[in-house]
């Protein structure tokens, strides 16, 4: 997937301007697919001259303009194009992984505090995606019956839920493995 990609998904969930774009990458779309600002903005630019996005000049007080990006019909047309693609399934390129096979050549406990900062910031992650579950799906100002793109988000953000949890589970099992290990004999 190309960032472009990721970029026309969001705007067409909202039009915005690159700073907000940059925001919902940080809060939302980013925990699936990373970019910097310089990267989204590069984008944005290049998007606008092959005509892919619109943008507009959105009057502000007492500060300069600002620019809100919007989805155009070529931009929805490769969008459309780029879904019914069929794409491999991803391989997993996990350093901590062979980080944790290669300790079998050197003192497995030394990976202990590693995987530990690992399974502290998979912890973090879950409880901010069940945050915005309980915010946006299932709490008292979650909509009773959503929409298309909101079920999509749902489910999306249900497989973010259940990744979470299966690599905590995981890197539990690694942390019990490494401790005893280190007291093997």
């Amino acid at each position: 997937m190309a960032l472009d990609h990721a970029i026309l998904v969001s705007l067409l969930e909202k039009p915005g301007s690159g700073y907000e774009l940059a925001r919902r990458f940080e809060r939302s779309i980013g925990y699936f697919w990373t970019a910097t600002h310089q990267q989204i903005y590069r984008v944005l630019k290049r998007m606008e001259s092959d005509g892919w996005i619109d943008v507009r000049e959105v009057p502000q007080q007492s500060r300069p303009d600002k620019k809100e990006y919007s989805v155009a019909a070529l931009g929805r047309t490769v969008l459309a194009e780029w879904l019914h693609e069929p794409i491999e399934p991803e391989s997993v390129r996990h350093e901590l992984a062979v980080k944790i096979r290669g300790a079998a050549f050197d003192d497995p406990a030394a990976l202990i505090r590693e995987v530990e900062r690992h399974h502290h910031k998979h912890t973090e992650r879950l409880a901010h995606y069940l945050a915005g579950e309980r915010r946006d799906f299932t709490g008292p100002d979650a909509p009773e019956a959503l929409d298309t793109g909101e079920e999509l988000q749902h489910v999306v953000l249900r497989g973010g839920i259940a990744y979470e949890r299966m690599t905590i589970a995981w890197l539990e099992d690694v942390l019990a493995t490494l401790r005893r290990l280190g007291t093997a004999p």
